[in-house]
């Protein structure tokens, strides 16, 4: 009885050291509840991220280890170190851009694009302790950052549009509508439907049971199968420090480096700033007391998954589900991190999921990401053009490096011509100029 009675006070006070519970209001019940909640809220990318590895040539086995790995290892560290209740996965956008434009579109081997994840990372990392990421970030025009989020929803949503089929190449038009009387193309637009219904209805999970709804119909009618539910984890060993950062150093690859680099510090810093605020996590200046070590966590988790065989791992907006649930400190990350390592061992059920079930997950993000765009100043044309220019040329060039490249200098330029050159900064003097030379000679 006093043995059960010791432990029961040792585990809690351990806990309060760790995360200051009660500073935070909060409870390891609470605490638990949240990291279930954000998790359910992400999970899908255990099943997306694997897909789109294997796009690239990556073993899907490898990569779906890779990706639940990678974004424990992320979890923990945010939760264990900076103490927020945010998690950290591969994050979507950028896994597309690692796999149908570093690898598909320029040809590179997955082993140079992961090098470039890790770059960027290690980047991100000295960044980070040098403190010059609020310079690099004031120095980007609000509408710019909003373009290159807009345009990476419109990139996923042609990806996401193309696994389902409903959009297909067409020799005289580029892309026509896809053949709707087969079962994929009707499959992945009811499943979109039921992600939009359940998350307007604010089901917990509603992208999870998007996914889960249409692998269970495609296994039920016989268009896909399954080799089981649960297994020992695959071998991580085809990806395992395969990443080649030697490769990743050739000139052409910088601007990829960079665009890797540019798009998750927007992502991270946006994120922990709106989980934090949303969450009352900010001091009275309505900054984070530990936005370093958060940023930390983030890049080195980039890094660890580069190593492990995964692109840029992220942190994950979807954590505002968690704190919306209560969550307040790293305990609920690092519940997040355990249900993840828990993945590992339902690798077949991941093997089951088709192309066709997780493209409605994909459309639905890409939906949340143009909501950015209400930010714009349509009034403006210097500021409107620029942003269009960012945003379309993302999924018509199947590329978010060229995307940035040219929102980059259609804005300085716009806005030099326009008489309005006293609004530019020099950084962006610098960066426009840079991508003029990168297109007209390393594109």
């Amino acid at each position: 009885m006093r043995r059960f009675s010791a432990s029961s006070f040792e585990i809690p006070a351990m806990l309060e050291k760790l995360f200051q519970l009660k500073a935070h209001g909060t409870t390891v019940r609470t605490e638990i509840l949240a990291g279930l909640t954000t998790f359910l809220t992400m999970a899908y990318i255990v099943f997306v991220n694997p897909m789109m590895m294997s796009d690239a040539g990556i073993d899907p086995g490898a990569a779906f280890v890779a990706t639940c790995l990678a974004a424990a290892i992320g979890s923990l560290i945010m939760g264990l170190w900076a103490n927020y209740p945010i998690a950290l996965a591969p994050g979507m956008g950028l896994n597309a851009f690692f796999a149908y434009t570093v690898v598909g579109s320029m040809g590179y081997s997955w082993q140079v694009a992961l090098g470039a994840v890790f770059l960027s990372g290690f980047l991100f990392f000295l960044l980070s302790i040098f403190k010059i990421r609020e310079w690099i970030i004031n120095s980007i025009p609000m509408p710019l950052r909003s373009a290159i989020a807009a345009g990476i929803g419109l990139f996923l949503a042609l990806i996401a549009l193309k696994n389902a089929g409903l959009v297909v190449d067409h020799p005289a038009t580029l892309v026509a509508l896809g053949d709707l009387t087969q079962p994929g193309p009707l499959l992945a637009a009811l499943g979109f439907a039921v992600i939009v219904a359940l998350a307007y209805r604010r089901v917990t999970g509603a992208v999870m049971i998007g996914i889960l709804l249409i692998t269970g119909i495609s296994l039920l009618t016989g268009l896909t199968r399954a080799s089981g539910i649960v297994s020992a984890p695959p071998s991580l060993a085809p990806t395992f420090l395969e990443l080649d950062l030697r490769g990743a150093l050739e000139i052409g690859l910088i601007s990829v480096i960079f665009a890797f680099l540019f798009v998750d510090l927007f992502d991270t810093s946006g994120t922990l700033i709106g989980v934090a605020q949303k969450a009352n996590l900010v001091d009275a200046e309505g900054k984070m007391p530990r936005l370093g070590r958060a940023l930390m966590a983030d890049s080195t988790a980039t890094m660890a998954g580069a190593m492990l065989g995964t692109s840029t791992t992220t942190s994950y907006i979807e954590s505002a589900a968690g704190t919306t649930a209560g969550g307040r400190t790293g305990l609920t990350a690092c519940v997040v991190a355990g249900l993840f390592l828990l993945c590992l061992f339902f690798s077949p059920l991941a093997g089951a999921v088709p192309a066709f079930a997780t493209a409605p997950a994909l459309l639905f993000v890409a939906v949340l990401m143009t909501g950015g765009l209400v930010q714009v100043d349509w009034e403006d044309l210097t500021e409107a053009a620029p942003v269009v220019i960012t945003a379309i040329m993302m999924p018509l060039t199947f590329s978010i490096a060229n995307g940035i490249a040219l929102g980059f200098i259609s804005w300085t330029a716009i806005k030099v011509l326009s008489g309005r050159w006293k609004e530019l900064n020099p950084s962006l003097y610098v960066l426009a100029g840079l991508f003029v030379i990168k297109l007209a000679l390393f594109n």
